[in-house]
């Protein structure tokens, strides 16, 4: 019995795979970043000031990652719609018989 799509091969899956993977570093880039700078910042403020106080750390970087959040959402949010339209407009390509 023959098959009404044929498989995708491997470039195609890695191509895929390799632009979901840049979009995620894209997304995820600058939250991470911000999370690590301002953990740096405060460690080194603790070190320096001798404040040993574990949940410190905590409320900067909420409001760091929030406002990084606000300002880069609607980029993110047209990053993901972009890359999810142009995935669906593949689809038909990758699935269709060779």
């Amino acid at each position: 019995m023959q098959t009404m799509y044929a498989a995708m091969n491997d470039g195609d899956v890695t191509a895929v795979a390799g632009k979901a993977i840049w979009v995620t570093l894209q997304l995820g880039g600058p939250v991470l970043l911000v999370g690590l700078v301002i953990g740096l910042v405060v460690s080194i403020f603790q070190a320096v000031t001798q404040i040993q106080e574990q949940t410190l750390v905590f409320i900067p970087k909420i409001v760091g990652i929030v406002a990084v959040l606000a300002i880069t959402g609607p980029w993110m949010l047209n990053v993901m719609v972009n890359y999810t339209e142009e995935l669906f407009r593949e689809i038909p390509a990758l699935v269709a018989n060779q």
